[in-house]
């Protein structure tokens, strides 16, 4: 009876020992939810950045840009298919004086449509763009108190690149890179028409909602 006595103790003694022990080990916490991101969709947004431009020669116009862009994308796999089009209002603008007379370059605007192939492994995706521009090109002179304006749009080509991060379920941020160049081409201020060129740079972060 004493044997039996000893054993049930003995019994009770290590299952309460191995309960105290199972209490005291630390608890792993739940796995938290891996967030894997769609590009496929429309999405619209905001940008600000700066631009450099030289036209004709005349020295560089730069200055701030900022805008809106929408666009669409289609995923597969990892790759990212997509067409995207913008319109910037620009404050970039160069001054000369010849003698008693002022010249006024300026970019009030500029646009373009590109499509875009990205590489996106997870929340961040990699890109190259490429597309039509179409720039805004304007001219005041002033003289003795008299002052003239003349502006023209002119057609060009874009190329540039960028990365794209999805920080939440719904929204991106980006920044991007873009090369815009009218090439040769005719342009007529004041009923004259001369032959110039416009080769702009353009660096710019912006913000995408996506629908």
């Amino acid at each position: 009876m004493r044997r039996g006595l000893l054993f049930v103790s003995t019994a009770l003694s290590l299952v309460a020992a191995s309960s105290a022990f199972a209490a005291d080990l630390p608890v792993k916490a739940p796995y938290a939810p891996v967030y894997a991101p769609t590009w496929t969709g429309f999405y619209a947004g905001v940008n600000v950045g700066g631009a450099w431009a030289n036209g004709n020669g005349s020295g560089d116009l730069s200055g701030v840009i900022g805008g809106g862009q929408l666009g669409y994308n289609w995923q597969a796999g990892q790759f990212v298919f997509g067409i995207e089009g913008d319109f910037q209002g620009s404050s970039q603008k160069n001054s000369e004086t010849i003698g008693t007379v002022t010249a006024d370059e300026k970019l009030p605007w500029f646009a373009t449509v590109r499509g875009r192939l990205g590489y996106a492994p997870g929340p961040v995706m990699f890109y190259v763009t490429g597309g039509a521009a179409w720039v805004n090109y304007e001219v005041n002179l002033s003289s003795g108190g008299t002052s003239i304006s003349d502006n023209t749009t002119k057609s060009a080509w874009t190329v540039g690149g960028g990365v794209e991060w999805m920080f939440l379920p719904r929204w991106s941020t980006k920044l991007e890179y873009l090369y815009v160049d009218t090439g040769d081409t005719d342009v007529t201020l004041f009923g004259i028409t001369a032959s110039g060129r416009a080769k702009e740079s353009i660096v710019r972060v912006g913000l995408n909602y996506h629908f």
